[in-house]
């Protein structure tokens, strides 16, 4: 942890509520993430050197109270401090409660507020569901 930490662009953002860690967002340029940017399954849908936001984990007994939407606005917040032109997520959208072991890539719903909008999907699944591809433009903010 303590080299990724010591990285340009450390992998990610922690939130924390009264002094204790509570939730976890990985981003960081889809470039430097050797997975992501091979990915066959996750292609880029243009040249933008867009931000990735890989995960979202809010530690248990801190979920459905707000967290998560702090911690994604945080991240989005971190990128644009860096120079990031846009941030992606690539969220399912489920009809229902989404199994827990796979709700770390997030939902839809999860990311309507900071990341705006969807601009295409993918061939990745996550809990039998496919991944959107959900970008937020920070050029003009």
């Amino acid at each position: 942890m303590r080299r990724l930490c010591g990285l340009e662009h450390p992998p990610g953002v922690v939130t924390y509520r009264d002094g204790e860690p509570v939730g976890w967002c990985s981003i960081s340029p889809r470039a430097e993430n050797q997975r992501l940017a091979a990915s066959k399954l996750i292609r880029p849908v243009d040249e933008v050197p867009v931000w990735s936001i890989i995960c979202v984990v809010v530690r248990s007994g801190h979920r459905r109270q707000g967290v998560t939407g702090h911690l994604i606005e945080g991240a989005v917040e971190y990128a644009a401090a860096r120079g990031a032109p846009a941030v992606e997520a690539y969220p399912v959208d489920p009809e229902g409660r989404m199994d827990r072991t796979m709700a770390f890539v997030g939902t839809r719903s999860m990311f309507e507020r900071a990341v705006v909008r969807v601009i295409g999907s993918t061939d990745a699944v996550a809990g039998k569901l496919p991944r959107l591809i959900m970008r937020r433009d920070l050029r003009s903010c």
